[in-house]
């Protein structure tokens, strides 16, 4: 049996891998630096050892036949240092799934700045009602399946596709490795300031992935995303349908469906409703770019409409966790402002009453970097108040968002406490946070119930 052993395992895409080798029947061993839920917990369930930290040390414990490595790892860092010097064999996350698990499949790749996992989460659970047992990896836990990867037996394969570079040795967008056969194209906004210098270099490495889809592929594009625009001028060799609220291939209304659904106009006369109870018009967005996707691989929209109604979102991306002496607690992965003001705006229009409490985490390093500060800004402001958290790796102060709405802290126990004492009955908190946050959300919980 092939032992491998996963630099970074804790990652939601390096812990989906561990999850996927195992399946495959490699023995499996990882490190990472930290460790939390749903992660860590998918992780133990799967038997899988684990060491803390990055020690050398670990490679002459376990003795792995090759080690994959995340991303978050690069030179100068002890274990790596040991892998170059000691030639062990190694290879990147995105080069290991291509090699070991891609091949052969029909790949359906989701990529964009936002909503990459609810709408992969989408593709799959309607690939999966529709009795094609597909593999996926995504980088979050489905709820409809309790896991962020499986192998699966059918033909298909969804990949959440990320455009963070690969490795230290591979600086390539993680996607590029992938090679599917249906793209969606979600959105393109600039993030990830620490490995690219502006929107024109985020911009060519979808370019890139363009040109890796077949000719007998298909993409299906936001239609009303200028960004995504630039990037098929760049070239395009591969049909396209486009999706939006405004006309296109598949055109979506919310108006016109009632509560808690929406109504879709496509191909070949599709003119269907759908029922469903996830909130903001950007997760019905989504979910119209995950029925065009499965419709390419064979699901017509018209017999996916229970598994929407039976879709139960993704753990964390606006998350209901709790209801305590009348105060709602959601947990929400949102770490860019266009997600911090979507997530609000959705609060907003479920009912009118009570007020919306916003902690933030500038968590990714975009957010730590203050790329974004100006917009980070507007997007808190429209929450009733606003909590930021001060952390030790921000390189600038968020004391300069400078509104009576947003408090700043530098402590969780703070932030705990400050929401305590000021939080009342038909209020919501909103917890956003792209990492542990130092378990704030449960802290919370327990004291608003003490």
């Amino acid at each position: 049996m092939t032992h491998i052993h996963i630099a970074g395992i804790c990652g939601t895409f390096m812990g989906g891998v561990a999850k996927l080798a195992t399946e495959r029947g490699f023995e499996v061993s990882g490190s990472d630096a930290g460790v939390y839920p749903p992660m860590s917990e998918q992780l133990e369930a799967l038997g899988i050892t684990l060491r803390e930290g990055y020690l050398a040390g670990h490679l002459r414990e376990l003795e792995p036949d090759y080690v994959v490595i995340g991303n978050a790892l690069s030179r100068g860092n002890p274990l790596v240092e040991a892998i170059l010097n000691d030639n062990v064999p190694y290879c990147s996350g995105p080069e290991w799934l291509a090699r070991e698990v891609l091949k052969d499949r029909w790949v359906l790749a989701v990529a964009g700045t936002h909503g990459k996992t609810t709408t992969s989460s989408l593709v799959a659970w309607i690939l999966d009602q529709a009795g094609m047992a597909p593999g996926f990896l995504i980088g979050g836990v489905p709820e409809n399946f309790g896991t962020s990867a499986r192998l699966g037996s059918g033909d298909c394969f969804v990949v959440e596709a990320d455009e963070y570079d690969t490795a230290f040795f591979d600086k390539r967008s993680k996607f590029v490795h992938y090679h599917p056969r249906t793209l969606v194209l979600n959105n393109l906004e600039y993030d990830h300031a620490d490995i690219f210098d502006d929107l024109g270099a985020i911009i060519r490495q979808f370019h890139h992935l363009v040109r890796t889809v077949p000719g007998n592929g298909q993409l299906i594009v936001n239609g009303s995303d200028r960004n995504l625009a630039r990037v098929l001028e760049m070239g395009c060799w591969t049909p396209v349908e486009r999706f939006g609220p405004a006309g296109g291939d598949y055109e979506w209304s919310v108006a016109s469906a009632g509560p808690g659904g929406f109504s879709l106009r496509g191909p070949a006369g599709i003119d269907l409703q759908y029922r469903w109870h996830l909130m903001a018009e950007y997760n019905t967005s989504n979910a119209v770019a995950a029925l065009a996707a499965a419709h390419h691989a064979g699901v017509h929209p018209a017999d996916a409409r229970s598994a929407i109604t039976g879709f139960q979102s993704v753990k964390r991306r606006l998350e209901r966790v709790a209801q305590v002496n009348g105060v709602t607690v959601y947990d929400d992965f949102a770490h860019h402002p266009t997600a911090v003001r979507q997530t609000i705006a959705a609060l907003r229009r479920e009912r009118n009453d009570g007020r919306i409490l916003c902690v933030f985490e500038p968590r990714s390093n975009t957010m730590r970097l203050g790329v974004h500060k100006e917009a980070l800004r507007e997007a808190l402001s429209t929450a009733d108040q606003a909590i930021v958290y001060q952390s030790p790796g921000m390189k600038w102060d968020a004391d300069e968002l400078g509104t009576e709405s947003i408090v700043v802290l530098n402590d969780t126990g703070r932030i705990v406490e400050h929401l305590k004492r000021v939080a009342a009955p038909g209020d919501r908190i909103v917890v956003m946070s792209n990492g542990g946050f130092e378990n704030l959300v449960r802290r919370l919980v327990d004291e608003l119930g003490r």
